[in-house]
């Protein structure tokens, strides 16, 4: 993608990098911050080719035709840096130092800009933090920072007044839905699952729509709901082991069993189909609406926080799932 017209969303920031962009007062550090899939990555490459592009358009969008658009588009523009890190978890002193303190010094190339984009810079330890720290403060004229974060909370609050926040809000449903009917060819029913789950973020959408993995374990969940009433002990025992070689996915298993009971609570109360995210399956979450009280479709979705929580505490796996099973069989 090479153009903010089919970016999906987002419409506030983008008119203000447009604005910033023809109006030439772009600021030495920005600061993206949104939730995983919301697009930061997106939108700071189309703000970087935005800002070197050789044939810019006059509403500031990047023309995708020029030499310097191309090569951002397949990441070898020379003066739009990508900061990488060797550890999973942290970004350390040594790689601001060396990818940024040390390089930003060297002029650009043959762009108007040299910009820095930081992926996961809530990963920065407090030193590497206090090392960009002195470049923002002091930075040259043709220096352009982009710090991409899930947490801006995480970074110095010395680090935060010295740049320019913007905040990616989640998309709407309708635009998300829309987006992968039209653009993927994704089924009605399958869309709004993949909306469900991905609660606004149009990159987590694409990614689940085009997973054959997250379609298993729908296809798992679902069974496993559609029988769980009718299981023996063994049956459930059984049911247990299928659940835990999701592991790396397990929240994602848990979210659809939420799904699903939001499902059975909605029609419980509404009897409005509409509003059925497992629309093919209404039979089954009609049955569970009149089989289960409010009171143990609320301790069904009480159980599964506290799975979530068990997960998070590192809890036996096979424990916290047999004792979910139990407590949707008995309520």
């Amino acid at each position: 993608m090479s153009s903010f017209i089919n970016v999906v969303g987002h419409k506030n920031i983008i008119q203000y990098i447009s604005s910033a962009v023809t109006s030439g007062k772009i600021s030495h550090a920005y600061i993206l911050n949104g939730d995983r899939g919301s697009g930061k990555k997106l939108m700071a490459k189309l703000f970087a080719m935005s800002l070197q592009c050789q044939n810019r358009k006059e509403d500031g969008d990047p023309c995708g035709q020029c030499q310097s658009c191309k090569q951002a588009v397949h990441g070898n523009q020379p003066d739009i840096i990508y900061v990488t890190h060797e550890k999973p978890n942290s970004i350390s002193v040594d790689d601001i130092r060396t990818q940024v303190n040390n390089d930003i010094v060297i002029k650009p190339y043959g762009s108007p800009y040299k910009v820095y984009i930081i992926p996961e810079a809530d990963l920065m330890t407090e030193q590497a933090q206090n090392a960009l720290l002195k470049t923002v403060e002091e930075p040259p004229e043709y220096a352009v920072i982009m710090l991409l974060t899930e947490n801006a909370r995480a970074l110095l609050p010395t680090v935060c007044s010295r740049c320019v926040m913007l905040r990616l809000r989640n998309t709407k449903d309708q635009l998300v839905k829309k987006y992968l009917m039209e653009q993927l060819l994704v089924p009605d029913y399958k869309a709004d699952v993949c909306v469900a789950f991905a609660q606004g973020s149009i990159g987590k959408a694409v990614m689940l729509a085009n997973s054959e993995h997250f379609n298993e374990i729908k296809e798992d969940v679902v069974h496993l709901m559609r029988e769980i009433n009718d299981m023996q002990t063994e049956q459930l025992v059984e049911a247990v082991k299928r659940c835990m070689t999701y592991k790396v996915e397990l929240n994602d298993y848990l979210d659809m069993i939420a799904v699903w009971f939001r499902d059975v609570l909605i029609y419980k109360a509404t009897r409005n189909v509409d509003r059925v995210i497992f629309a093919d399956q209404l039979r089954y979450i009609k049955e569970r609406a009149s089989r289960s009280s409010y009171e143990g479709i609320e301790n069904i979705l009480d159980a599964l926080e506290k799975a979530k929580s068990r997960l998070d505490a590192n809890v036996n796996l096979e424990l916290t799932m047999d004792l979910l099973l139990q407590a949707i069989k008995e309520n």
